[in-house]
């Protein structure tokens, strides 16, 4: 039976004092991995902007900080061709030195082009109708909302080139819908045509 032990545990029980060096190097080993979380931790909460660090009071009167909200999520969507479009949204974004938090959020944002138009649909929850700021190009649309509570920003690349003057716009429930009419692009004979003698 005691050929099922592996060859580090044989050698504990018959050699005690082993046993404190293995106990001693994990102990170590959690110490320093313990070390290493503080350090990240500190790195990452150095670079949240202020608007993301409160301190709130508890009934016992000590104080706590709090940080946040951090959102990131994706959404992923198959595209005519059969292959997958995966759209990121929210304020942290990846970066080169660990994870950057931006002061805007970036809404899901969801695009739909018909025959006519280009439906631009934009999650924005907890923002009022007045707060939403909307440009638009005939290659792109910019979604912005800059009030105390939310920030959100979006630029919106458009699958085709759009009349943005004659966009229309629906805002329901935290939902922002802006469609856009396509810009017909006549087709003009390439040059005049020569009769052949």
């Amino acid at each position: 039976m005691s050929d099922d032990y592996p060859d580090w545990f044989k050698r504990r029980k018959r050699y005690p004092f082993f046993r404190g060096l293995f106990f001693e190097d994990v102990d170590r080993m959690f110490r320093e991995m313990e070390r290493m979380i503080e350090e990240e931790f500190k790195t990452f909460t150095s670079k949240i902007p202020k608007d993301y660090v409160r301190e709130r009071k508890r009934p016992d009167g000590t104080t706590i900080r709090e940080l946040g909200p951090f959102v990131y999520g994706y959404s992923v969507k198959i595209d005519p061709d059969g292959k997958p479009e995966i759209r990121e949204f929210g304020n942290v974004k990846p970066g080169r030195f660990g994870p950057q938090v931006k002061e805007e959020r970036e809404p899901l944002v969801d695009v739909i082009e018909t025959d006519g138009e280009v439906h631009v649909v934009t999650e924005l929850p907890g923002v009022e109708k007045n707060d939403i700021k909307l440009r638009g190009t005939e290659s792109t649309l910019t979604i912005s909302v800059g009030n105390q509570q939310r920030r959100y920003y979006k630029k919106v690349t458009l699958p085709v080139k759009v009349n943005a003057k004659e966009a229309k716009t629906q805002y329901k429930n935290g939902v922002l819908e802006v469609t856009l009419p396509k810009i017909r692009e006549s087709r003009k004979p390439e040059g005049e045509p020569i009769s052949v003698d």
